[in-house]
């Protein structure tokens, strides 16, 4: 078996703690001590967290959509894909994430952080949420480990009442929230409902075949 590779380290903003990026021939993992928080063949999950999106959103002619958390690129691929005319704003907290991306990693990426649909802010995507008032037709959010956030505390804000009463004032009427996680929450599903979303619980295998473990995606549409 194929060793794997440590590329890279990158200190967690405001933690003690690193992300290591990994490589085993072509395939990656960024991983948080001896946790694998994502990893390359395992994208069936993120790409559904945005085509789930496109196809509850085909009647909005150039959508403006907020994507947290820029991973590996499946999930802003999968929109590119998906939505065809729009406006993507990619929020990642992690500057060596951008910066993977444009060189160890760029070959997943495919150029598609170039596209000029593509806006890439290196910031909390929590904080841009707040800042916004009806501006968004849908906010995707694969941020840390869903509800139950592993990295850094402030990404459990997005997932509080708080986070996501924000979200549903960010979004424009008609818009859509779509929530990835590792597993269910039924905490976090009653939150989306007492804030007045219609909610929908999908289970998505992990892997592109259709295999692995079943993830989780909300998606709560803003009446």
């Amino acid at each position: 078996m194929i060793p794997w590779e440590h590329l890279d380290t990158a200190r967690i903003p405001g933690s003690r703690d690193d992300l290591r990026l990994m490589r085993r021939g072509a395939e990656y993992s960024i991983m948080l001590g001896q946790i694998t928080l994502m990893g390359s063949r395992l994208s069936g999950s993120e790409k559904a967290l945005a085509t789930l999106v496109c196809e509850r959103l085909t009647q909005v002619k150039k959508p403006r959509v907020l994507i947290g958390g820029l991973g590996m690129g499946f999930t802003l691929r999968a929109a590119l894909e998906g939505f065809g005319d729009a406006e993507l704003i990619v929020s990642e907290l992690f500057p060596a994430v951008v910066q993977w991306a444009r060189g160890p990693m760029a070959e997943l990426f495919a150029g598609c952080l170039d596209d000029p649909r593509v806006t890439i802010r290196t910031e909390d995507v929590g904080q841009i949420i707040r800042a916004s008032r009806s501006v968004f037709d849908a906010i995707l959010l694969d941020v840390d480990n869903g509800p139950d956030a592993l990295t850094h505390v402030v990404n459990q804000r997005l997932y509080s009442h708080q986070g996501v009463s924000a979200a549903r004032n960010a979004l424009r009427p008609g818009g859509i929230l779509a929530v990835w996680s590792q597993g269910p929450d039924e905490r976090f599903a009653a939150r989306l409902q007492q804030a007045h979303f219609t909610v929908e619980e999908v289970r998505v295998r992990a892997q592109r075949q259709g295999k692995g473990s079943r993830h989780v995606i909300w998606l709560a549409r803003k009446a």
